[in-house]
């Protein structure tokens, strides 16, 4: 069997990209024996693996190109995007099942569910916190209610309908293009709505220890990025946090900037030797530190899917998250006993959720195995793998 996954944007062609996403998807095709190559368009580069396969955007959008690779299917990670509904439409049209892989939250469209699809523009664009992140949240109304229902719905729909199956990452999301793909074709072309989440590498997997798990809180994130990862409010939580508990151990990874170093340094000494910067770690290192931990926690805003907390259940963690429309496979992620969502999105709602299953985790209600085990079944990229091959049979 020949399988591709594709993405029709120029992104790096090395390891990180076959680390998540598309590229790791093709390497879990691989493990099951399938011929399977990652196709991007843009210039090659010295870093680019064997099996990434660079050729001319134009050759993306044709079906004899397509047709000439002798495919079985095809997994195209485009977002749905009216722009890229042309590379659909060629692998359609080209005979090659056809899988569209949506990285988002579902809520792309007021058709998707108005309130829903409401809150996420109004979480994205910064909760109205100044008079610009309310300027920004009116246009994107305006916009979605204007040129999304009258030209970017209608081109989404054409996109949508080339595929045969049109994948989303989590329940919620899928739950929400169902509602959508309804409107775009009826029952028929919302029947083609299936859950293939991301998939997750095999080396993130909890390795038993004759040690238990440290009390220890782990945060990952871009922490530059203030809008989405909001890092002031991870700062503040874990501040009062480590007042409350006198034992717990905070690793912070992630590029470190100049803010977080300055409020590490401010924090009183018994507090800041708890809390450790690490800096961008590998990715061995990093599954280290989530095995030694018990909870993942993410102050994010929203997260499309969120693949850190997905690594983090694979070795072992329970997950902490806000109960959001914006953070659609938090429900799904805490579902197993395994973690537990805010109920306020405040500092106070974050910090009773971290002791919450701090707690849990004291009365022996987590068990990292068993944790490990259910999400390792779901996630690792040989098994996602096999769920494209199942849609195959």
């Amino acid at each position: 069997m020949r399988i591709f996954t594709c993405t029709p944007v120029a992104f790096g062609g090395g390891g990180d990209f076959f680390a998540r996403d598309s590229g790791l998807l093709c390497r879990g095709l691989q493990m099951l024996g399938v011929d399977s190559h990652a196709v991007m368009p843009g210039e090659a580069s010295a870093d680019d693996e064997a099996d990434l396969i660079r050729t001319e955007y134009s050759n993306l959008e044709s079906s004899e190109w397509w047709q000439s690779q002798g495919l079985d299917g095809v997994v195209l990670y485009a977002w749905g995007r009216p722009r890229f509904r042309k590379v659909a439409s060629a692998i359609h049209h080209a005979g090659i099942q056809l899988i569209l892989n949506q990285d988002n939250g579902g809520f792309i469209s007021p058709l998707a569910g108005f309130s829903g699809w409401y809150m996420e523009q109004w979480i994205m664009t910064g909760h109205g916190a100044s008079a610009a992140h309310l300027g920004a949240f009116l246009k994107q109304i305006l916009r979605g209610l204007t040129i999304g229902l009258f030209l970017t719905d209608p081109l989404r729909a054409q996109h949508l309908k080339q595929g045969d199956f049109i994948a989303c990452v989590s329940p919620a999301a899928t739950k929400a293009y169902q509602r959508l793909c309804w409107f775009y074709g009826g029952r028929k072309l919302a029947k083609r709505v299936v859950m293939i989440p991301h998939p997750v590498e095999t080396k993130f997997v909890f390795v038993d220890s004759p040690l238990p798990k440290l009390r220890q809180v782990v945060c990952v994130g871009r922490w530059q990025d203030h809008l989405q990862k909001r890092p002031l409010l991870m700062q503040s939580v874990l501040e009062h946090l480590l007042e409350d508990d006198q034992e717990v151990l905070i690793q912070i990874v992630g590029e470190t900037t100049r803010e977080l170093a300055e409020w590490h340094q401010s924090l009183r000494d018994d507090y800041r030797r708890r809390v450790h910067l690490r800096g961008r770690l590998d990715r061995a290192q990093l599954a280290d530190v989530f095995c030694s931990s018990q909870i993942f926690y993410s102050p994010s805003a929203y997260e499309s899917f969120g693949i850190a907390a997905a690594e983090a259940l694979c070795c072992g963690c329970s997950v902490v998250g806000k109960d959001s429309v914006s953070m659609a496979s938090f429900e799904w992620f805490i579902s197993e006993q395994s973690g537990r969502l805010a109920a306020t999105d405040d500092i106070q709602g974050h910090l009773n959720a971290l002791t919450d299953e701090l707690t849990s985790w004291k009365k022996g209600e987590r068990n990292p195995d068993t944790l490990s085990e259910i999400w390792v079944s779901r996630l690792h990229a040989d098994r996602v793998a096999q769920q494209i091959l199942n849609f195959k049979l």
